[in-house]
């Protein structure tokens, strides 16, 4: 059994093993004797091979007991990704610190685990990757094909180039990872193909997570590769192509985290930016922010001299600190007497196209403000040509914000949004039409953006209703209504 002492992390090693009966107790003898002490389990996965690589595991789990080994063999084949899957979830419930990812086919060496782990023992990384690509020369000379190093190479500098890295490898499938880090990204949506291991690098780049490499020796014995290198040339691309697209707002990957709190829109021309130009001009005021996310927008409001309610059905962190005063509220069921009557202003920033009942949510509104008071309303614009578009050519499809938000329960154009504000019993005192989000989707240096910029604001003016991204009303109660609430 392990002599792990107490207060040191729990180290596990995953063995992925997939027809592996010649190779798997070969490996596992390899692994250092003076460090079998600081092994808490060995974890030994057989993907529903057609050999006897199960009963090899348990013949070597069986002579040696100086470490536990438990030997596991899935009923059907998981793919390699899925059955890392599956042994991360087993580290998890296993209560590990550090689990380190090892081939049954001894294709990497077992005599490198104490290094693999230091840094994360040490507490200086949350993943560390084993590179056999650091030392110039040593791929070459443990036998990889040049096409594969030269595959290699060119993948490993396209993703650092997309992802803003400087790994000097993507494809070793040595891995060490903190199993808290492990816990923080949502690895069980990954492919279980072999691409597994690029996802699993762009979500912990994505997270802010420290990745450190370290030099491994390159060994290339007789293995069977069930690995399609074209395949999965394309299927690597494909993943950093969807991360960027994801991370830009475009599509609903999974595998790539949300954030928890709703962006704030900031630059020239949002709709946020016109929210705030539009109360600039008036005085300190008491403003209800429905839909305040975690209060970004309410923080530059406050700092103009207003006082801010904010009311979301979810309660971001710190969204107390950056409003004046903070309600839990589902705006499907109305807003609740605590929160007050007598409002200068609400704001409505993309918020009626998240409701089911949008009427009804705009009659609430109206239904909390003082007399004369008034509601800054902004919606995206599902006429622009961007979802017109993939309408057109039939690839409708949700994205992670924007137009095409997947929250997004009611889309508008301009005159379905007039007649909605009409039935609800707002006159409209003043709209205006942002353009594209060029500073959020964009990363073009500044000159370049601010051209793109006048032709994007040349086209809204011409047509709104085609190239407008965002419409942004000024509301007030009709005559008449204003005097059935007031009264």
């Amino acid at each position: 059994m392990s002599n792990t002492s107490s207060g040191y992390p729990r180290i596990g090693i995953l063995v992925v093993a997939y027809n592996a009966s010649t190779t798997l107790a070969k490996t596992l003898d390899r692994i250092p004797v003076d460090f079998r002490d600081k092994i808490a389990e060995i974890l030994v996965l057989d993907d529903a091979s057609h050999d006897d690589t199960h009963l090899e595991g348990q013949s070597w789990a069986e002579r040696n007991h100086l470490v536990k080994t438990i030997v596991m063999r899935h009923p059907k084949n998981l793919g390699y990704g899925g059955n890392q899957k599956a042994g991360y979830k087993l580290a998890i419930e296993r209560g590990l610190d550090i689990i380190v990812l090892l081939h049954g086919d001894g294709q990497y060496a077992p005599e490198m685990l104490p290094e693999m782990v230091a840094p994360l023992v040490n507490g200086e990384a949350d993943a560390v990757f084993g590179s056999r690509m650091m030392e110039k020369g040593a791929a070459r000379k443990g036998g990889m094909p040049l096409y594969k190093l030269v595959g290699n190479r060119i993948l490993t500098k396209v993703e650092n180039r997309m992802l803003g890295t400087n790994l000097t490898e993507f494809h070793s499938g040595y891995r060490a990872y903190s199993v808290r880090a492990l816990t923080e990204i949502p690895l069980q949506n990954n492919t279980d193909d072999f691409d597994f291991d690029t996802q699993i690098i762009i979500q912990l780049v994505h997270a802010g997570k420290r990745i450190v490499e370290i030099p491994i020796p390159t060994y290339y014995g007789d293995e069977i590769c069930y690995v399609n290198g074209m395949r999965y040339a394309k299927d690597v691309i494909k993943d950093v192509i969807e991360y960027r697209f994801a991370s830009k707002g475009f599509g609903t990957s999974n595998w790539v985290a949300s954030p928890d709190e709703y962006a704030f829109k900031d630059g020239d021309g949002t709709s946020h930016a016109q929210l705030l130009d539009m109360l600039s001009a008036a005085p300190p005021s008491r403003v209800l922010d429905v839909g305040c996310s975690g209060g970004r927008l309410a923080e530059f409001m406050r700092a103009a001299g207003h006082h801010v309610t904010g009311i979301d059905y979810i309660e971001v962190p710190s969204v107390r600190e950056r409003t004046d005063a903070f309600h839990q509220v589902d705006l499907q069921y109305g807003i609740p007497a605590e929160v007050g009557t007598g409002f200068d202003v609400v704001i409505a920033g993309d918020i009626i196209e998240h409701v089911a009942r949008p009427g009804a949510a705009l009659r609430e509104m109206q239904r909390v403000l003082r007399p004369g008071g008034q509601v800054l309303l902004s919606v995206p614009n599902f006429g622009h040509w961007y979802p017109r578009t993939r309408t057109t050519f039939g690839m409708f499809g949700y994205d992670r914000r924007g137009i095409l938000d997947d929250t997004h329960l009611r889309f508008f154009t301009r005159s379905t949004l007039r007649r909605l504000v009409r039935q609800s019993g707002f006159d409209v005192v003043e709209e205006r039409t942002t353009g594209l989000p060029l500073g959020v989707v964009s990363e073009m240096d500044g000159r370049r953006l601010r051209l793109l910029r006048r032709v994007d604001r040349g086209l809204v003016k011409l047509r709104p209703t085609f190239f407008g991204y965002q419409f942004i009303m000024r509301l007030t109660p009709h005559a008449e209504e204003a005097q059935l609430v007031h009264g």
